[in-house]
């Protein structure tokens, strides 16, 4: 008699392998991938085999921020996106030393080594600036007369290999993929002519992703113009000669900071210029009723949990995006026994603002849009408006080279800046009446939401270019 799965378990979760069928690891996941992907319509070679050299891992160099377009730049993982592609929206990082061995070449493949990011993967093409790579990456050197770097890159891309991270990964706090692990990847080698068609596909699928991300761009930029325009301000143009750098100033002008940076020409005359605002401006700790950061748990991994279900939302200052929108991909869950014992200011609610006050991520502004109990960290500040004031509207109004203004002069110029609370109450405001405030809020929401909608456009072109080159390696 054969064995009866008992009805309690799912029989989607369970499955029979034959013994021939395993190769290399024992576990489930990497059993049903091999299961999945041997009878592919291509032979597979390992990646090994494919090299024209070891492995290498990157640099152990701290970044630092990176001022200059001209100046080498340090490719690490936080600058690879989702689709391999690096993210140009600021200059990044470089480092104080370089060394040769860590310089990047054209159609070096990169690929991540641990944390939540393993396995993403990147291409270097030739580019106006030295670039070299960080340590927790890895560089394989494709030889080109047995497969083109672009095919190679191109299945990285596919969810076929990234059913094989998910395979291969250990299962642990910190998932890791090392060097010989992912020499054993094995790859469909078609013909070098359907190897340049696959290319040719996913190149063609970037290229209309990034024209309707870049008309998504034009409309997000569009934001700042519409919101100067609406509260009647003109800023004055940024000089960086020498000239313009330096300023004499009389002591009785100076206020709460005597620092070079806080008092240049420029903030002075920029916040002259808001002065000239149609409506009436106070700072921010006129229209708020809270004002307070988190705390980061003193109990270390033990005061988090996996369990989405019952664990509590703990949101820190790299969740808040660029565009201004809470970013749940990387949150973490706090055990709600420990969420009890963190102060009951650094709960959120919904509507709350988030800036990020801290580091790398400083100026970047949210709202919290949940119902539902969640933390941030000591890196947010929290604002929690009175009644009579449009959240969104004070959002973007911070969030605008208007706030921002207001935050780079707060900052302080230093390896790891930040502003503290008592600053951040001092952000000018401008206050049209409330339906103006309303108005604005509308617009400029119409904008985002076309602006998602591009962006959405150019994923579904990828994912479908994806799936046309899985289909043409899989049977």
């Amino acid at each position: 008699m054969s064995y009866q799965v008992p009805q309690h378990i799912s029989k989607n979760k369970i499955f029979i392998v034959n013994r021939s069928e395993i190769e290399g690891r024992l576990d489930p996941k990497m059993a049903l991938y091999n299961r999945k992907v041997q009878n592919w319509s291509y032979p597979k070679v390992r990646l090994k085999d494919l090299l024209l050299g070891k492995p290498q891992y990157g640099a152990a160099e701290s970044g630092i921020t990176r001022t200059d377009i001209k100046s080498p730049r340090y490719i690490r993982i936080t600058d690879i996106d989702e689709y391999g592609l690096i993210s140009h929206n600021d200059l990044g990082a470089t480092a104080n030393t370089i060394e040769d061995q860590y310089i990047l070449h054209k159609n070096d493949l990169l690929i991540a080594r641990s944390g939540a990011t393993v396995g993403k993967a990147y291409i270097h093409k030739d580019c106006p600036y030295t670039c070299f790579f960080a340590g927790y990456l890895i560089r394989f050197v494709i030889n080109p007369q047995i497969a083109l770097p672009d095919y190679v890159f191109a299945f990285t891309q596919t969810n076929t290999y990234k059913e094989w991270v998910s395979a291969v990964q250990r299962p642990s706090g910190q998932p890791n993929i090392n060097s010989e692990e992912y020499q054993s990847l094995e790859i469909p080698l078609p013909p070098t002519n359907i190897q340049n068609e696959i290319v040719s596909i996913i190149q063609t699928a970037y290229s209309k992703k990034q024209e309707k991300e870049s008309e998504a761009k034009k409309l997000l930029e569009s934001i700042d113009t519409f919101i100067l325009n609406e509260i009647g301000v003109s800023l004055p143009e940024y000089n960086t000669t020498l000239k313009d750098r330096t300023f004499i100033i009389n002591r009785k002008s100076l206020d709460s900071r005597w620092d070079p940076y806080y008092s240049q020409q420029y903030f002075r005359d920029a916040f002259a210029a808001l002065e000239s605002c149609k409506y009436p401006i106070v700072n921010l700790k006129k229209i708020a009723k809270l004002i307070t950061s988190g705390v980061t748990p003193k109990s270390g991994g033990d005061a988090y949990t996996k369990d989405k279900e019952n664990g509590v939302p703990f949101v820190r200052s790299g969740n808040i995006s660029i565009e201004g929108e809470l970013d749940f991909d990387d949150l973490l869950y706090l055990n709600p026994e420990i969420h009890e014992t963190l102060m009951c200011s650094s709960q959120l609610q919904k509507n709350d603002i988030l800036i990020a006050i801290v580091g790398a991520t400083i100026g970047q502004v949210g709202i919290y849009p949940y119902d539902g109990e969640a933390n941030i960290n000591q890196a947010i500040a929290l604002v929690r408006l009175k009644d009579g004031y449009n959240v969104q509207f004070i959002k973007e109004l911070i969030k605008s080279s208007i706030g921002q203004l207001s935050l780079n002069r707060l900052k302080r110029p230093v390896a790891r800046a930040n502003i503290n609370l008592e600053e951040i109450s001092t952000i000018k405001v401008v206050l049209p009446p409330l339906d103006k405030q309303q108005e604005i809020a509308e617009h400029i929401a119409d904008i985002r939401k076309k602006a998602r909608a591009l962006q959405e456009e150019g994923k579904d072109i990828l994912e479908q270019a994806k799936r046309e080159v899985e289909r043409m390696i899989l049977q």
